[in-house]
């Protein structure tokens, strides 16, 4: 049975007085019954229930009899509550109304003063796998993506995402430490997305060049920024800047990790000591050409324990990395052949690395250089067993 107390604490907050909600229960419970009956069962003092019941009336909640003893019905509760639920309903209308246009203002009130609100919003780190794989399918242009160890192994966990958006040929860039290449997550990643290696310390996803999902390798938490023109324009500046001067990773899908990591410390070590070694070189030596191979075994690289065709395949694959380029040798002739598709001498630093570790392991070498600008430029070296 329907508790009264609970539906006359109810009929107050419609507007009621107390004994004017006690007595409108009653009469729906009771039925037509006199006044001194109503009394009596709504507990109203005797001299309080004559008043109750005319405002009742006026409210159109009651019927009153005009004949002795004075009986009361209630109007039914659909009946009764029309009115003053549709009242409470334009109320509320009004007030959204009101919220609305009140936001309005705020905003065109920012925008005067030169600002504008933009949002994000917080996601538990349970909601971040489901998030990002979301937003992954959901891509329509382009996904760059800068992951740290603990972002690329979420990252690898959204397969069947990327293979989704590799067909459909988007451009998806992903930039990862150089402690991952070839680990198990690189080697999840499906063919087609281009992956490079640089020191990343954040995970950055760009979608779109609109939407950010950032995520915390500290707690696993994350936060979309969406819509975000200027703050999508930089990251997408940053990334560009990162991925130019990164190290492409493709020609080392297929070696272990061991193999993988020393070629990506060759580059490195070049690019970053090769210039001033060179300098210091020319100074201090009467040779013509520096000794590159010393930089390396300065910096823990050490060559002169590889067969030769290890060192031909640790060149070629530095050469497809840094120049677009391949290193060919012919067994039968003795002849190698660096090319590169890049001019003014890309391929030079790699020459005398592998020329160096020729002549280490006894080998003579006579070097020819030729450039030409549309093609490119080639080394051949010509190899004697001393």
């Amino acid at each position: 049975m329907v508790n009264e107390h609970v539906l006359t604490v109810s009929l107050e907050e419609f507007g009621l007085s107390k004994y004017e909600a006690q007595a409108y229960v009653s009469l729906i419970a009771k039925g037509t019954i006199s006044a001194s009956e109503l009394a009596y069962y709504s507990e109203i003092p005797r001299t309080k229930i004559y008043p109750t019941l005319l405002k009742l009336e006026n409210k159109k909640l009651v019927i009153i009899s005009k004949s002795k003893p004075i009986m009361c019905t209630a109007i039914a509760p659909e009946d009764a509550f029309d009115g003053i639920i549709h009242e409470q309903i334009n109320k509320v209308n009004a007030m959204n109304s009101l919220v609305s246009n009140l936001k309005k203002a705020s905003e065109e009130s920012r925008k005067t003063r030169g600002s504008e609100e933009k949002r994000y919003f917080h996601l538990s780190a349970n909601n971040v796998l489901s998030q990002l794989q979301t937003m992954i399918e959901g891509s329509k242009s382009s996904i760059k993506i800068m992951a740290d160890q603990w972002g690329f192994g979420l990252l690898a966990e959204c397969k069947e995402q990327l293979v989704s958006v590799s067909r459909r040929n988007l451009d998806v860039k992903i930039l990862i430490p150089p402690s991952q290449i070839c680990s198990e997550s690189y080697r999840v990643i499906p063919d087609g997305i281009e992956i490079r290696a640089s020191d990343i310390t954040q995970n950055c996803l760009i979608f779109d060049q609109t939407e950010i999902l950032m995520i915390s390798n500290d707690n696993g938490k994350g936060a979309i920024f969406s819509s975000t023109d200027i703050l999508g324009f930089n990251q997408e500046k940053i990334f560009t800047n990162i991925w130019k001067n990164a190290i492409k990773t493709k020609a080392l899908a297929d070696m272990t990790k061991m193999e993988a990591h020393e070629i990506y410390k060759i580059i490195k070590t070049v690019n970053e000591a090769g210039l001033t070694h060179f300098l210091n070189a020319s100074m201090t030596s009467k040779k013509s050409e520096p000794d590159m191979v010393k930089l390396l075994e300065k910096n823990g690289i050490i060559l002169k324990t590889k067969t030769l065709d290890d060192i031909i395949e640790i060149t070629d694959a530095i050469m497809q990395i840094t120049c677009s380029g391949h290193v060919n040798f012919e067994a039968n002739t003795k002849n190698i052949t660096v090319e590169s598709k890049l001019n003014s001498g890309h391929s030079l630093p790699w020459v005398s690395i592998l020329d160096g570790c020729l002549q280490k392991q006894g080998y003579s070498t006579r070097t020819a250089y030729q450039s030409n600008s549309n093609k490119g430029e080639k080394v051949h070296i010509k190899i004697t067993k001393n």
